[in-house]
């Protein structure tokens, strides 16, 4: 037996010792550390850049990654913390930290094991999620956990161990009733914005629906972005409650109410990959249904050439999954396979659509009808579900709820409950593209049509994206303008319309009556 000297230890620890400041680097949700490159601390603890680093100070702890820095905007015995790890820390003003190597993520063992294609315990998958949970993860562990997610190999099973596991590590809901709805579309549809109308369709006839919602993950915006144009959508837990239990229904972020609080942080992954395997899609739509509180979800799956689901073989699959790990968590899954043929309503970007859902909601002559009767379908489902109406008459009782000015009235409602409702606002640069040819509109891509709307800055650009003038099977002129491009800046706009250039098949004109 061999023990050191408590003299050593406690010199050790000094050793260890630099001063925190914030250095106002946006490094989104990924906490970063940034230490000189003759810190005494990177030499002694072997530090390199991309190292993963534990600090503790301010009564926290937390693991960053390791920026080196060459220059001499640090001082000696100074460290820097980016925002995300700034607020991690939680101090207000500099502080002492101490440095240290983290401890080893076990819970990686699994994820590398699902890799080689070892199944993946429930205890496995909770350990996985509550390390990722809590910021343990580097991004490029994270990677590797969303890459063992896609493809076919993953179990039902498997998929049921890691929704629970989500579920399990946040915080959830429960509400004073037999029934509580809420309703999501697995996506790849450019313009898609119904849960806004169908939750106001929904509350307005006396049913409960907590709707939590995702910012964009691979589309040009999710329905938490399109409503934070329109209102406060980060709303802590009990703002939440207290919204529902006026109005019905609410339209927050998920990420701001800690409800499957893992899902935020592989969607940030998810985005930069451009990947959303079924095994986590369905893991994330359920997971956070049911630490909502939801008893009954809907859930759209639109089907289309260049959607997220290309045929009816593949949406059967979904839907069959969808519906098993929500029964065998108690969740009543209901799928509405749609038609995901081309993009819905005019609008491809946050701000954009706000302009149409407000305008079904408002009952203007020029609102998109082929959103209006989407919602209505959405909406009619569940009003039948819910006993609001007859079997066969949900359809015409939301459109009835949408046209003598009820859904409008409680959308505003719901808004001012969270905060008020704004205006959206406009992009200051828009550019239009023309049809090269006459003829009838024949195809119109989808993901191409989104890549377009990401690359003029949406939805991080909130007014940024895509208006599209037509839709399958009208009839344009040679010349006619049949989209424009909306950006925040002159740059973003020249880049999106390189693109455009280099891809005029994005909208195929051909000839005929």
């Amino acid at each position: 037996m061999i023990r050191v000297d408590e003299r050593y230890r406690s010199g050790l620890k000094r050793e260890r010792r630099l001063r925190a400041r914030p250095m106002g680097v946006d490094t989104y949700q990924e906490s970063v550390v940034y230490m000189r490159e003759d810190c005494a601390v990177c030499r002694s603890e072997g530090f390199e850049s991309q190292s993963r680093i534990r600090i503790e100070g301010n009564g926290r702890s937390l693991v960053a990654t390791l920026n080196v820095v060459r220059a001499d905007w640090l001082g000696h015995g100074e460290a820097g913390l980016s925002d995300a790890a700034w607020r991690q820390l939680g101090a207000d003003q500099p502080c002492d930290i101490e440095v240290s190597h983290p401890h080893t993520i076990e819970s990686f063992g699994a994820v590398r094991g699902r890799l080689f294609g070892r199944p993946v315990t429930g205890g496995e998958f909770r350990a996985v999620i509550e390390d990722i949970t809590a910021r343990r993860y580097s991004d490029v562990q994270l990677s590797a956990f969303v890459a063992s997610c896609v493809g076919p190999g993953v179990s039902r099973d498997e998929v049921v161990s890691l929704t629970r596991a989500m579920v399990d590590v946040g915080q959830t809901l429960r509400w004073d009733r037999p029934v509580v709805f809420d309703k999501h579309c697995v996506g790849g549809l450019p313009g898609n914005r119904t849960s806004p109308l169908v939750v106001a369709i929904a509350a307005a006839c006396g049913l409960i629906m907590p709707k939590t919602s995702s910012r964009a993950i691979t589309s040009p915006a999710g329905t938490a972005d399109t409503m934070e144009t329109l209102t406060d959508v980060e709303l802590s837990l009990p703002d939440m409650r207290r919204v529902v239990e006026r109005e019905g229904g609410c339209l927050v972020w998920g990420g701001s109410v800690n409800l499957s609080p893992a899902d935020d942080v592989l969607i940030r992954v998810e985005r930069v990959l451009d990947l959303d395997g079924e095994a986590q899609l369905v893991a994330s739509v359920l997971s956070k249904k049911l630490a909502a509180g939801s008893t009954h979800a809907l859930i759209d799956v639109p089907v289309g050439p260049t959607a997220k689901v290309r045929d009816a073989a593949g949406a059967e699959a979904l839907s069959d999954l969808l519906r098993f790990v929500g029964s065998s968590l108690g969740l009543t899954v209901d799928v509405l396979v749609t038609d995901g043929t081309q993009p819905v309503g005019r609008g491809i970007g946050p701000a954009l659509e706000a302009w149409d859902l407000l305008g079904v909601l408002q009952g203007r002559a020029d609102a998109p009808a082929d959103l209006r009767e989407r919602a209505a379908a959405l909406a009619g489902a569940i009003l039948e579900r819910g006993g609001v109406c007859g079997p066969g008459e949900g359809v015409d009782t939301a459109l009835a709820v949408l046209a003598d000015g009820r859904a409008w009235r409680k959308f505003q409602a719901i808004c001012e409950a969270q905060g008020g409702l704004r205006e959206p606002l406009r992009a200051p640069h828009r550019a239009p593209a023309f049809a090269a040819r006459s003829g009838r509109v024949v195809n119109i891509d989808n993901r191409r049509l989104a890549r377009l709307a990401k690359l003029a800055g949406a939805p991080q650009a909130p007014t940024a994206g895509v208006e599209l003038l037509v839709h399958l099977g009208d009839r344009v002129q040679a010349d006619q303008p049949v989209l424009y491009v909306h950006a925040e800046a002159p740059g973003e706009l020249a880049y999106a319309l390189t693109y455009l250039d280099s891809h005029p098949e994005l909208i195929v004109v051909e000839d005929g009556p």
